[in-house]
């Protein structure tokens, strides 16, 4: 359908909640005209009528692991997965978010560039938008060694990006500290010098990528904010002692603008395995524990995006993203900032913020309708009545 509008008791436009009815006409895949108050449509174009509606932009999920099936030890298996099976988990990955109204996604856990493949041989545009960073890079043996990103020495960093690139990279993912699901690794301690983490800095910025650190240590968070990286995935600030954000280490994180990605959420119906609690305790990262740094990032005004880290576990699957919301708003987040965590600051943090993220005329279609109003219940964002792709109903 070419041209049609969509009619609705209220939108959120990617910053803010607009209230007493609005009608966004919808042509070419992109927004035509947004109307407040009780604008008619032009003649002859169809109309959806949401009474109790609320629009959105098409959420993003700035964290997600396509190849992973979010199957028990999803990351570990995949090192012995055979890439031509990975085509189907992808994009079986890609239909679950696009059912929970995610228009794009971050993937941040390629295995050997298998998700930047996949994109280059696409041909249909019926799923969402992939931003991809390939293999993280890591230290040799380092977390998530068996994606294929390892590296060492400012020069083999440096080589690591180049190849980033010409695999058609969007940006650098650096694995700058050890994380729970890699045997061996150390989530209290950094994985790369300082030198060769500015030396990936300093590639990738020159070859105009971005770059994002994991980030469990306390003292690979404070490595990542000194070298000066655009964005810190966790940031759960872990020691010998526990995980515990410094308020003052928020402070500067906020002073400095750098993109927080806390990757909370969960399915709450499924019972994470003991075996993976304890796992977790032994790092220090219990569920008080990041929601509480959640709530100091916040506080200190740090700027916050949205990622589930989907497929990693059945705990976490594809399509988690809302619970992700749920979560950042019960640690204290308003819903508003919550919803632009996943809209306009998730467009923009994707190097997508001048076409997608908004409700506004010239972006992309990609659009959400759920039933109520999510500033006052984040939980509507679970029951979706209605996704669009660049115009297009899906669901």
């Amino acid at each position: 359908m070419t041209m049609h509008a969509v009619r609705v008791a209220r939108m959120f436009d990617g910053e803010r909640l607009v209230d007493g009815g609005v009608l966004v006409l919808l042509d070419e895949g992109r927004i035509a005209e947004v109307h407040r108050g009780s604008a008619e449509a032009p003649e002859d174009w169809p109309v959806r009528e949401e009474p109790n509606g609320t629009l959105l932009p098409g959420l993003v999920d700035a964290h997600v692991h396509l190849c992973a099936d979010a199957g028990p030890d999803a990351l570990g298996r995949l090192a012995d997965r055979p890439e031509s099976d990975l085509d189907g988990v992808v994009e079986a990955s890609l239909r679950t978010h696009l059912a929970a109204g995610v228009t794009t996604v971050r993937d941040l856990g390629d295995r050997r560039d298998a998700v930047l493949h996949w994109r280059d041989r696409r041909v249909r545009n019926d799923l969402p938008t992939v931003v991809g960073s390939g293999a993280p890079l890591t230290s040799v043996g380092g977390h998530c060694w068996s994606l294929g990103g390892e590296a060492s020495g400012v020069d083999g960093i440096r080589e690591a990006v180049r190849l980033r690139v010409a695999a058609g990279a969007d940006l650098v993912k650096v694995m700058a500290s050890g994380g729970v699901f890699t045997p061996g690794t150390d989530t209290t301690r950094p994985q790369f010098t300082d030198e060769e983490l500015t030396a990936a800095l300093t590639q990738a910025h020159d070859l105009g990528l971005p770059v994002t650190a994991h980030a469990h240590a306390l003292s690979a968070v404070e490595q990542a904010l000194r070298v000066g990286v655009d964005g810190i995935e966790h940031c759960t600030c872990v020691t010998a002692a526990g995980a515990r954000v410094p308020a003052e280490l928020a402070d500067r994180l906020a002073a400095s603008g750098v993109a927080v990605c806390a990757t909370l959420g969960t399915d709450p119906a499924v019972v994470t395995p003991p075996e993976v609690v304890e796992m977790a305790a032994r790092a220090g990262l219990s569920e008080a524990a990041l929601r509480d740094g959640v709530a100091t990032l916040q506080r200190a005004g740090v700027r916050l995006v949205a990622g589930s880290d989907a497929g990693l576990g059945p705990a976490k699957p594809h399509g988690i993203l809302p619970e992700t919301l749920v979560e950042y708003v019960v640690c204290g987040i308003s819903a508003t900032v919550a919803l632009a965590a996943a809209t306009s600051v998730g467009a923009e943090v994707c190097g997508l913020g001048r076409r997608k993220g908004r409700v506004r005329p010239g972006f992309e279609a990609d659009l959400l309708i759920v039933d109520g109003d999510p500033t006052s219940d984040i939980t509507v964002l679970r029951r979706p009545l209605a996704v669009y792709l660049a115009g297009d109903l899906v669901r």
